[in-house]
């Protein structure tokens, strides 16, 4: 879950965890230094009217979208910003550092990058009015959204604009969406339905935001979740598996896998949803997932409790490793998207420009593979362990001056041998442990007994005091 809480002080725990947040003078000199590599062979798509929509403010664009109807279907146009171009092919210190840190870590106050900022926000941003190096797919899709041909090369772009997700959803609501992302709404959609046709588990994790009261006190609010965001989603999704499947069939490349979750764990899952209240049957958990409401603190506790379902995952070589589903995406997936806060993107995105080509990737993309593997295995573990440590670190700030006060909570899962219990609280939204036994499924009281902003940790007790 992504936090933003400016009041909040999360450097301590990027140094307790290593994480880097900084640069050197000379990574930031070398950085704003590097060229495309890659000028003279690009396909010029400057005409194509793409745009990038991102969350307000941001200056790391990694994607830019243009969609026209086609006949009974659609052609999707999206452009990935070639990292590539820029650190390979050479030996320097933007590539040396970037394999290792392998990913963008986000702490709620300031990312940790994986690349100086000259890089990331200046010359392989897809900003507007600019022209940029990028990695262009073209996707041609049917009357039921589904994949009909897909190509890959590298091109020349201009974005025409720099959206974020509240002022296209109200483009949405008022029907005035921008020309070129028309059909984003229509194409997502298509793009839902075939993802519960594969039994995808998508989860839709609304944000929480941290405020301060006039009181001096802290709230968590949680930021509404637009479809569009989801639409969106549904581009890079879609990318993703067209990426997967062409390595896989070429028989090299890098697969980002998820096992699917046991009998135990889906049981366990479905417990705990009858238990917030919602009727889930035996319908898929995908399927059930979309009608989900995850806007409110029910349906983020939902959505939160799902994400036990898609633990597990990593990345393989598939000149090593035999080819893997992705459990949550329903088929065969791979991380090209987001170059610029993935190490992995641009090596597999390199693979896939070969296999269009007819050509053979680059042996920077052979020699660093294992690297890349372990990189990114190390430090999706990484992230996962922050973004639980600020999380935690947030809730005992907020609830710390609320010690010994009684509230309203949904009994999840009891456990009479251990006289403990894993409850919701439903305002604020916090999922903690509970002393005692209340009865499975019910609503109860509880006082919060203990909230540790040093130890980061929260507790409360039944019956309520």
């Amino acid at each position: 879950m992504k936090l933003y809480a400016a009041p909040l002080n999360f450097r301590d725990i990027a140094r307790e965890l290593d994480v880097p947040t900084d640069f050197s003078a000379e990574l930031h000199e070398e950085a704003s230094a590097l060229t495309d590599k890659h000028a003279r062979e690009r396909t010029d798509a400057r005409s194509i009217p793409f745009v990038t929509i991102d969350p307000p403010g941001s200056m790391d664009l990694d994607q830019a979208v243009y969609i026209e109807k086609a006949g009974d279907g659609y052609t999707v146009l999206y452009a990935i910003a070639d990292v590539a171009a820029f650190v390979e092919g050479d030996d320097n210190q933007v590539r040396r550092e970037s394999l290792k840190r392998g990913q963008t870590i986000y702490l709620p106050d300031e990312p940790a990058r994986l690349h100086p900022p000259e890089l990331s926000e200046g010359s392989a941003s897809l900003l507007p009015d600019v022209d940029r190096p990028a990695v262009m797919w073209t996707f041609h899709l049917d009357a039921k959204g589904e994949v009909s041909g897909a190509f890959v090369e590298r091109a020349l772009v201009r974005s025409r604009a720099r959206l974020d997700y509240d002022e296209v959803q109200e483009g949405v609501d008022r029907g005035e969406v921008h020309a070129s992302i028309s059909e984003l709404p229509e194409v997502g959609k298509l793009r839902q339905a075939s993802s519960q046709r594969r039994e995808a588990v998508n989860l839709r994790l609304p944000s929480v935001r941290v405020v301060e009261t006039e009181g001096g006190r802290f709230e968590l609010v949680i930021e509404p979740r637009h479809p569009v965001m989801d639409y969106n989603s549904e581009i890079s999704l879609l990318t993703g598996m067209v990426a997967g499947q062409m390595m896989v069939d070429a028989g090299k490349g890098f697969l980002r896998i998820l096992s699917p979750a046991n009998e135990g764990a889906e049981e366990e899952f479905r417990t705990e949803v009858r238990n917030l209240g919602y009727a889930i049957g035996d319908e898929p958990v995908g399927e059930f997932l979309a009608r989900v409401d995850a806007d409110t603190p029910r349906g983020m506790a939902v959505m939160r409790e799902a994400q036990k379902l898609l633990r597990g995952s990593g990345y393989i070589n598939l000149e090593e490793k035999e080819p893997e589903v992705h459990a949550g995406i329903g088929g065969y997936y791979s991380h090209v998207t987001a170059p610029l806060r993935r190490l992995i993107d641009r090596y597999a995105t390199e693979v896939c420009l070969a296999i269009c080509a007819g050509t053979e990737p680059p042996a920077w993309v052979k020699e660093g593979a294992n690297q890349v593997v372990k990189t990114m295995g190390r430090t999706s573990q990484l992230a996962n362990t922050v973004d639980r440590a600020c999380l935690n670190l947030t809730e005992a700030t907020v609830l710390r001056p609320w010690l010994g006060h009684n509230f309203e909570a949904v009994v999840l899962k009891t456990q009479e041998q251990q006289d403990e219990s894993r409850i919701f609280v439903i305002n604020p939204p916090v999922l903690a442990p509970c002393l005692g036994r209340p009865e499975e499924g019910g609503e109860t009281s509880v006082s919060l007994i203990r909230a540790s902003v040093e130890e980061r940790e929260v507790a409360f007790a039944w019956p309520a005091d």
